[in-house]
């Protein structure tokens, strides 16, 4: 994968080839995430591999080194494989749910329905976010990012329901498209869990002459000056 680290001008300016050697970039991110997880056990750890590789691109422009890749992805199998269960056998539970719902097979009507599926697009967006949390963290330590996740979501709802919206609108895609472009879809869901996660700071205290800001996954805030000085968001993965 290409580093977006330098411009491709001296301006310092970013043209079309920059944004379609990003596009190819996570559409393969996205292919590789897929046929990692295929064997369905190691769904986890693909999914935390791929978003501390996203992690460390949108941090320095450039994508982690083969080996460092492989090797965040196999030390992370074993401790990913209950969590690939757990995830698989909640969304099998939930669907089963709306389809008994949505055939009638199961009292509550269309109120019902609704209420299940706003519950489910909930949930998705939350594991959304722990995998963005997961990202940080080298890959690892999903128990962990499981818990700032729900914090997290807690503390910025309106966050979590921007989560929920780029899930939705991703399972929404899935459905459209054909189906060989799924994998390229889910390395472009990724990359906008991890923009709508890191970008905007949800909380500032301002002090006499300085100002603290927060983000959403509960990584280390930055202090700037109110003077005219500008912003920077800091994302150091966690030991």
């Amino acid at each position: 994968m290409a580093s977006r680290a330098e411009p491709a001008d001296g301006g310092g300016r970013r043209d079309w080839r920059d944004v379609v050697r990003d596009a190819a970039d996570l559409a393969l991110l996205g292919i590789l995430l897929t046929l990692a997880a295929m064997p369905v056990l190691t769904a986890a750890s693909a999914a935390g591999t791929a978003s501390a590789a996203l992690h460390d691109w949108t941090r320095t422009g450039s994508w982690p080194s083969a080996r460092t890749t492989v090797r965040r992805f196999g030390r992370s199998v074993l401790p990913g494989a209950p969590v690939s269960l757990l995830a698989l056998a909640v969304a099998g539970l939930l669907a089963a749910d709306l389809a008994a719902l949505a055939t009638g097979r199961v009292p509550g009507g269309t109120v019902a329905l609704l209420v299940t599926a706003l519950v489910v697009a909930g949930l998705a967006g939350y594991a959304g976010l722990v995998v963005v949390e997961v990202g940080g963290n080298g890959g690892g330590r999903w128990r962990a990012s499981a818990r700032s996740a729900a914090c997290a979501c807690l503390d910025a709802p309106t966050r979590w329901a921007a989560l929920t919206g780029v899930v939705a609108l991703a399972g929404l895609l899935a459905v459209l498209v054909t189906p060989v472009a799924v994998p390229i879809l889910a390395g472009y869901t990724l990359a906008a869990l991890h923009a709508v996660t890191n970008r905007r700071p949800v909380a500032a205290a301002v002090t006499p002459g300085r100002r603290e800001t927060t983000d959403l996954t509960g990584h280390r805030s930055v202090s700037a000056g109110l003077a005219g000085h500008r912003s920077v968001s800091a994302h150091p993965e966690l030991p």
